[in-house]
């Protein structure tokens, strides 16, 4: 299949969002999404041409007939409280969850083939994903796409919480953009500046969805870190009265990805409309507003696809200088934390804390946990309190665990007063692992991934629900459907859990004692059954020996 009309149709946009917080430090977005007009999951549908979708990707979906797939690689935990809502939320370490088709027989060997092939991808531990720390959420994931699937036998969901996101990892996600890290906003992403940020994430999102814009009915979005691939750097710079791109990543931009039908960097002055807060420089003329996360912002664009963007230089360094302090920031309308209680290596007991900030409206949330078999919840110890009061889920789906085969799986709707804090507990016993499950480091802990809250918060502003491609990439992730609010998901923080554990220097000890019991008990007796004894005669004095000497060479006779 050679280039076609359609696949002259495919896009490619690139966005960099910076936004400075009220703490003084940096929050740095880099969005990339590319259309792919196809849809190879039609039958007898065979797809071998690929412009700006990466082929490795297009290939993977259409073998496992993947419908959707969204991967995220993150280093560091998102402080939504100090920080905000980012735009695309991820948890600490790998997540990985995945739609299959519908005309998919054996989804697991799916599952389990795919976690294999991204792991290649990637550079990444994917393939430690198996059946003990894979669940299928009822409600927790929906698709994002076309379609409203609802059958939950064709969804996979995993983490890896330990995962550690390094240089190998980015290098194989740059290659998935049209232009690398040639040109464009991609000549910042510098593994040096990006992984001594506090809080790094890299995402890669698919999705079918429909191009309202040239009318087509399919397509495939490839986005980074938003849609496809996303990126999340945050710079602490409070030190500083000044920062710049060639501070945060030691490039300047000097033009666009030539392949991209859409190249700009926005900067949120919301907070500063008279610049008693910072200055910008080089100035724009460009402004543009959206609604992101239920407020309305304002930013400053510099539409790297025009040359006067770039000045006499062709060179364009973003230069912000402080003037005073931000003062505090509003705090999110959700907000989720969660730890370990508990004293001892036999119970313990988890406790999920939900806060809703919203002043006067109470709304749903959806929570999701996935706990390791070797913990053991006593699910009839599950409690669920609201300013002091039981607060009993309106929804509850429970899987308990199977020993060496799969984790429990919980989800609750749960209904959150206005202003409150909400309360879940669930106590658990520890789990006596064989000496081989052990990780060489046992006494480290154990991770439990973090839990996943879901819910529509109500909006500040009236939310737009005309989607369309003129849209910025990070306002646009998530469709709204309604005016009145927005989808929100967020992550609680992973778990450090202490399982009991042996003694592992008693092996060392057995084996020690052993072989000194072998070397000396042992030994000894073999050599005395072996060993050839011989009577050694008394050899002549010292005198006698020349005597016999002298005799020898005179031929006469020697002495005894």
């Amino acid at each position: 299949m050679g280039i076609t009309a359609a696949a002259a149709r495919d896009e490619f946009q690139e966005e960099l969002v910076i936004r400075p917080l009220h703490s003084g430090d940096i929050y740095a977005s880099f969005q990339f999404r590319t259309l792919w007009d196809t849809d190879f999951l039609q039958e007898g549908q065979k797809v071998s041409h690929y412009r700006l979708f990466p082929k490795s990707l297009g290939q993977v979906l259409s073998k496992f007939s993947v419908r959707e797939l969204h991967i995220s690689f993150t280093q560091g935990f998102w402080r939504t409280m100090q920080w905000g809502q980012p735009f695309i939320p991820s948890p600490p370490g790998a997540e990985l969850w995945v739609w299959f088709h519908d005309t998919v027989s054996d989804v697991d060997g799916n599952w389990k083939e795919l976690t294999n092939v991204l792991s290649g991808i990637f550079c990444a531990s994917l393939n430690f994903i198996d059946l003990t720390n894979t669940v299928q959420p009822s409600a927790s994931f929906k698709p994002l796409g076309l379609g409203n699937a609802t059958d939950h036998r064709f969804l996979r969901y995993a983490t890896l919480p330990r995962e550690i996101v390094c240089t190998e990892n980015l290098t194989p996600w740059k290659k998935l953009l049209p232009c690398g890290s040639k040109a464009g906003l991609a000549v910042l992403l510098k593994s040096e500046k990006l992984f001594h940020s506090s809080f790094h994430s890299q995402a890669v999102h698919i999705r079918p969805v429909c191009q309202h814009k040239n009318g087509l009915d399919f397509a495939k979005i490839l986005d980074a870190p938003s849609f496809c691939i996303h990126l999340c750097i945050n710079c602490y710079l409070h030190l500083f009265t000044e920062w710049s791109l060639f501070k945060m990543f030691s490039r300047t931009l000097t033009e666009a990805c030539p392949l991209a039908t859409s190249s700009k960097v926005y900067v949120d002055i919301t907070d500063n409309p008279e610049g008693e807060l910072f200055e910008l420089s080089p100035a724009t003329p460009l402004l543009s507003q959206a609604v992101v996360l239920g407020d309305r912002r304002t930013y400053s664009v510099f539409d790297l696809t025009r040359a006067e963007t770039f000045g006499q230089l062709r060179s364009l360094n973003l230069l912000l200088r402080w003037k005073g302090d931000g003062g505090e920031m509003l705090r999110p309308l959700l907000h989720a934390e969660r730890y370990v209680a508990g004293f001892g290596l036999q119970t313990g007991e988890i406790h999920t804390v939900i806060y809703n900030n919203h002043p006067y409206r109470a709304f749903p949330v959806l929570l999701m946990d996935s706990v390791p078999w070797y913990l053991q919840l006593y699910i009839h110890t599950l409690t669920v309190t609201s300013k002091s009061r039981d607060n009993k889920p309106s929804y509850i789906h429970y899987q308990p665990a199977k020993d060496r085969h799969r984790p429990h799986l919980l989800e609750m709707l749960i209904q959150l007063p206005p202003h409150s804090m909400t309360e879940v507990t669930v106590q658990f016993e520890r789990a006596l692992l064989k000496w081989t499950e052990y990780t060489p480091d046992p006494n480290h802990g154990f991770y439990v991934g973090s839990s996943v809250v879901s819910a529509l918060v109500p909006s500040m502003v009236a939310m737009s629900t005309n989607f369309t491609q003129d849209q910025p990439l990070f306002s646009s992730f998530v469709p709204v459907k309604e005016e009145s609010s927005y989808f929100v998901r967020v992550y609680t923080e992973p778990l450090l859990v202490n399982l009991p554990t042996p003694d592992f220097s008693m092996p060392y000890n057995v084996i020690c004692l052993t072989c000194t019991v072998v070397a000396v008990g042992y030994g000894s007796f073999y050599n005395l059954l072996t060993r050839t004894f011989q009577v050694d005669e008394p050899s002549l004095p010292l005198a006698k020996r020349l005597a016999n000497l002298i005799r020898r060479i005179r031929g006469v006779p020697l002495l005894t």
